[in-house]
């Protein structure tokens, strides 16, 4: 009896190649399929169902992405809305000037905190108010199903030493973190939000009353005419 030879060298490769040609292009119809009907994968089944190469190229695998890409820019838009310095209530002279009392007094109003925010912006430390901020909206969450997706955001946002945005906290924080994250809670990040809050009282506060920034606000909220009765 003949034994039937296996392909050897560059056959193998080329029939390896067509197989897998295949199976993408088999996954790419299907995927196509689905978003034409406005269904979307759901869950890894349905989006590897066609993987069998593990390999990097794999259509299912670059869909995965492509949704994780869009999660985290929805929830970036999200972040922005909540906090945009550039969409904050417009200051008057009256509650400017009383910025200089305290910072608390400044973060306290609504217009302090997006002025600050846009200084902040200037000096590139505009993540330190972005995350307190983000830790006030955690606070205010219940459901203990959103509260964990957002203690995980917050992470990879600004905790993560791979994130553009981490912000600057000692080991001992860290690590009450980490411990804080086997758990979840709204006030996972309570000792880290002290934190920033501290360091931008003690940095970038007395620089902010100090600048050209600050007393040109002043200055141009002086000048405006005074709001006309109805």
């Amino acid at each position: 009896m003949i034994e039937k030879e296996e392909p050897m060298g560059s056959e193998r490769v080329e029939m390896r190649k067509r197989q897998m040609q295949v199976h993408q292009e088999a996954a790419a119809s299907v995927l196509q399929t689905q978003h034409g009907m406005g269904n979307t994968p759901t869950n890894a089944s349905n989006a590897c169902c066609f993987c069998w190469c593990c390999c990097c190229s794999c259509s299912c695998l670059t869909v995965r992405a492509e949704d994780e890409r869009i999660k985290k820019n929805t929830y970036e838009r999200r972040a922005e809305e909540i906090a945009n310095c550039d969409d904050s209530p417009k200051p008057i002279l009256e509650d400017a000037m009383t910025w200089t009392m305290s910072f608390e007094r400044l973060m306290k109003s609504s217009a302090g905190r997006g002025c600050f925010r846009q200084f902040l912006r200037t000096e590139f430390s505009e993540e330190n108010m972005m995350f307190w901020l983000a830790c006030e909206e955690l606070k205010k969450e219940t459901n203990k199903t959103v509260v964990e997706d957002k203690v995980r955001q917050i992470y990879k946002d600004f905790i993560s030493i791979l994130s553009p945005k981490e912000v600057s906290l000692d080991s001992r924080v860290r690590d009450v973190i980490n411990k804080n994250m086997l758990e979840p809670t709204s006030h996972t990040f309570e000792d880290a939000q002290q934190q920033i809050y501290t360091l931008m009282q003690r940095d970038s506060y007395p620089r902010y009353m100090n600048s050209t920034a600050y007393a040109e606000l002043l200055q141009d909220l002086a000048e405006q005419p005074p709001a006309t009765e109805p």
